[in-house]
């Protein structure tokens, strides 16, 4: 499909479903980048020759060099077309990740992972405003969801995969695997995602001033509330589980995970005609997810039911907020919004993880619960509160 045919499906309201999806895939490549040596570091310290410990950096500087490079760079290549810097983005991704399956230096291999987060950084800052001008505005929150599914699905179907596949052949070809399909996802881009001029230096709005822009504020601590407030119970959903008696950690991480993949799935069908309403029932649940488990004391199916409710919720959450927050800074100036979520959303998670370590070590995993409700809550009453600007009943 052209360019020119893209624009005609946008103009009479087709959704674009090839390209979306080819961003919906880079997505998933980004997200088996990051995340797939967390589950391998046993077999990337032998073959490095380096403690587990050192090993597990591997994952930590990717996620620095993500958080670092999403703003500065963004603003820096905010000029470019977009589809060149796509494709740059997943050769980069295609080159760091066949430097990590033949390396046997760790210093090499950190090296590489540090360039493939600064990959991921730029990729993250763009993928929704992409997905935003590929669609007319009716269709916008879907076509978020359709990308952002590709994160869910990595989750829970990919990394499992991707750790098979090391197991059986080795994590070399777990990360050649991951290299091949950046390769072949640059090919795809080119035939079927169209290009978009990058923003003039007369219009381009400085990332100053989009981060005033009315709404984009309250959307940004949104996201740090619920993400500090999440990351403080899922890092520690072992050591919960063990306390709360629930059983194998594994079963209730996929009972999230099966709750994630439905939640995003409903988020896609409402969100376009119901983002505010959306938003707030998710949060709703999340927060009453955390008062179930704050208040059970042990086995049974209210728990497991919240966990599930919990993942169903919050797998709706980053797209609603994404979606809220295009539509608070215009489709023009998402790239560089959304940018700025990136580097909030690692915030959050970071500063999540630390608090959830805290209150571990110093009041134990029933208090795990506890700590993330107030947060959640008061996301839930800033965005009830916040209708006008940043969380409005409709698009404007």
């Amino acid at each position: 499909m052209s360019g020119a045919t893209i624009t005609d499906a946008v103009r009479v309201g087709r959704m674009p479903w090839s390209g979306l999806l080819a961003l919906f895939s880079a997505a998933f490549t980004a997200v088996m980048t990051e995340l797939l040596p967390a589950g391998l570091l046993p077999q990337l310290g032998a073959a490095l020759g380096v403690p587990e410990g050192r090993a597990g950096f591997l994952v930590t500087a990717y996620a620095v060099a993500s958080t670092l490079s999403a703003i500065p760079l963004t603003a820096l290549l905010r000029g470019l077309p977009r589809r060149p810097v796509l494709v740059g983005t997943l050769a980069g991704f295609a080159l760091f990740n066949t430097v990590t399956a033949v390396s046997s230096s760790y210093a090499v291999t950190f090296g590489a992972r540090v360039l493939a987060g600064v990959m991921g950084g730029i990729l993250w800052a763009m993928l929704v405003g992409y997905a935003a001008r590929m669609v007319p505005v009716e269709r916008r929150g879907r076509a978020i969801a359709i990308v952002s599914a590709g994160i869910t699905v990595a989750l829970c179907a990919g990394i499992p995969a991707g750790a098979a596949l090391a197991s059986a052949f080795g994590w070399r070809t777990a990360f050649l695997g991951l290299a091949v399909v950046a390769v072949a996802l640059v090919g795809w881009v080119l035939w079927k995602v169209p290009d978009f001029p990058g923003e003039a230096a007369m219009v381009r709005v400085p990332l100053r001033r989009v981060a005033v822009l009315p709404g984009v504020r309250t959307i940004l601590g949104v996201t740090v509330l619920v993400l500090v407030g999440h990351q403080a119970m899922y890092t520690y959903l072992a050591p919960f589980v063990a306390f709360a008696g629930l059983g194998r950690t594994s079963v209730v991480l996929l009972v999230f995970g099966v709750g994630t993949v439905a939640g995003i799935w409903v988020t896609g069908v409402v969100i376009d005609r119901f983002p505010r309403v959306a938003l707030v029932v998710v949060l709703a649940v999340v927060a009453g997810a955390m008062a179930v488990l704050a208040v059970s004391g042990g086995p049974g199916w209210a728990p497991l039911g919240a966990v599930a409710l919990w993942g169903a919720a919050f797998g709706g959450v980053p797209t609603l907020l994404q979606s809220a927050l295009v539509d608070a800074s215009g489709a023009g100036n998402a790239d560089a919004a959304t940018s700025m979520q990136t580097t909030v959303y690692n915030a959050g998670i970071a500063a999540g993880s630390l608090a959830g370590g805290l209150v571990l070590e110093g009041a134990g995993a029933g208090a795990l619960p506890w700590t993330s409700l107030p947060l959640v809550a008061v996301a839930l009453a800033v965005v009830v509160a916040a209708r006008r600007r940043a969380f409005p009943a409709r698009r404007s």
